[in-house]
């Protein structure tokens, strides 16, 4: 039990720590799997329920300055033009955390229920791929 909670807490911030992680403290394929994916969705649904109320409150107390476009911004946004939230949802595990995926989506306007379940398509693709690579690696 003790060797869940860091694998459950690291897919949470960074979800490809969670397959190292998993594989590093000896835990089975599947326990690694299912921690991974429990991880990242739990982000995706907190940040998908609080994401715009935070970002809304930052704005109301002058926290957030004026937008600027920046490459990374720019990347984001041709990203989203491109490939829409299917293109989001899989490359946040592996290029953005689970919490900045869920929010830049949010933002561009993703329902909640699609979000939730493009994301956890994703989330189960790559917990399958990065677990079995790690633990045939180790």
């Amino acid at each position: 039990m003790s060797k869940y909670i860091p694998v459950y807490l690291i897919s949470m911030i960074k979800f490809i720590g969670g397959p190292a992680l998993g594989s590093t403290l000896g835990l089975t394929y599947w326990e690694t799997v299912a921690l991974s994916v429990l991880g990242m969705m739990t982000s995706v649904v907190i940040i998908s329920f609080f994401g715009l109320q935070l970002r809304r409150f930052m704005q109301r107390k002058k926290l957030l300055g004026k937008k600027k476009f920046s490459p990374r911004s720019r990347r984001f946004v041709f990203i989203w033009k491109t490939f829409g939230l299917w293109g989001v949802a899989f490359l946040t595990p592996v290029f953005f955390s689970p919490i900045v995926g869920t929010l830049l989506a949010a933002l561009m306007g993703a329902s909640r229920p699609k979000l939730w379940a493009y994301m956890f398509i994703s989330s189960v693709f790559w917990s399958l791929s990065l677990s079995y690579v790690v633990h045939s690696l180790l």
